[in-house]
């Protein structure tokens, strides 16, 4: 069996196990006649120590749970469990002459399920929210219209729905690029990237919402650069990210989005004079739906799963993602995109 299987006797003492089991406590020697509250510490889910004599005791018929979690004492990591104990009688009506329980491991079960209630629950709130403004904004643009209302009234209660509208559609965006990055194991295809041209064609992209802020978007090109071979989609969706960032969060100055060729392959950079990342944020800024508690981030609105992608996406390329910022004095994030040469036959 690959679940762990210990059998114990009236007196709580191990008096059969399995292999699996001493893979689950990750033990190399036997267990054998060892009294079970000597062989693993048993935990709730809210981490306080559960007596595990008293629970075997306790127990009349089959009881199963998934709400403990074993904790090792050589590192005190833990694993998530199914626990079922199930007790022996020698025969109908005589007394308990034992207990047989089966532990399964279901650490990545538990975290895959925690995942999905977290996506579930913050993907609410961020629909909620845009939803009710857009339709709050909307009711009263028809209101508006019906009453013969004010131009200006009418046109700032469209003007935020649409705001909330946009909203909405980057959400969605965001979410196919997650299950893309998630989903995929391997890039789609290789293409032949030359990236000067690369770098001119997303400054142009991005050059009209950086002025609409008055702000500069530069280009600094390394003139050794070389055509490299990977996915120009995936390295356009990360550094459009980056760039997206960089006008959000920068109120003056300026943005530059570089190209330099170092051994293997290219380091794409956008850098920014905007308003950086404390050292608290900067671990986390690649979480999945984390936006910072800096008060000026909730100015602008934002899903929290761009990072995140990126960074998917950076390992289907073989890449790597590198962050340095000051607060408030900016920050630059760099793409490592190695060169996937075809294989010559």
């Amino acid at each position: 069996m690959s679940d762990a299987v210990i059998a114990l006797d009236p007196l709580l003492k191990v008096a059969y196990f399995n292999a699996s089991a001493l893979d689950l406590l990750d033990m190399n020697i036997s267990i054998l006649n060892h009294r079970i509250d000597k062989v693993f510490k048993l935990y709730s889910k809210d981490d306080k120590e559960v007596e595990v004599i008293d629970l075997i005791r306790s127990i009349k018929r089959p009881f199963k749970s998934s709400d403990f979690r074993i904790k090792y004492d050589n590192d005190d990591s833990f694993v998530n469990i199914q626990l079922v104990i199930s007790p022996v009688h020698s025969g109908y009506g005589n007394d308990n002459s034992g207990f047989v329980m089966t532990i399964k491991d279901i650490t990545l079960e538990k975290s895959i399920n925690d995942e999905r209630d977290e996506f579930i629950s913050v993907v609410s709130h961020e629909l909620r929210n845009p939803i009710a403004i857009a339709e709050g904004g909307l009711s009263n643009a028809l209101y508006s219209i019906e009453k013969n209302k004010d131009i200006d009234e009418l046109k700032n209660d469209i003007v935020q729905s649409h705001k909330q509208v946009l909203f909405l559609s980057d959400l969605i965006n965001d979410l196919t690029n997650l299950a893309r990055a998630e989903n995929n194991k391997t890039i789609d295809s290789i293409d032949k990237i030359n990236a000067k041209i690369l770098i001119d064609e997303i400054v142009q992209e991005f050059s009209e919402k950086a002025s609409a802020k008055g702000l500069e978007i530069n280009k600094l090109i390394d003139p050794n650069l070389e055509v490299i071979h990977s996915s120009v989609l995936y390295i356009k969706e990360i550094l459009q990210n980056f760039i997206t960032n960089a006008i959000k969060y920068t109120e003056s100055g300026t943005i530059e989005v570089s190209a330099k060729m170092i051994k293997d392959g290219i380091n794409f950079s956008v850098a920014d004079t905007g308003i950086g990342i404390s050292k608290a944020d900067s671990t986390k800024v690649f979480n999945k739906f984390f936006r910072s508690g800096d008060y000026r981030t909730s100015k602008s609105s934002g899903t929290g799963l761009g990072l995140y992608v990126a960074t998917k996406l950076s390992k289907l390329l073989s890449g790597q993602i590198t962050m340095s910022s000051t607060l408030n004095h900016g920050s630059t994030f760099t793409l490592f995109v190695p060169d996937k040469k075809p294989i010559k036959s």
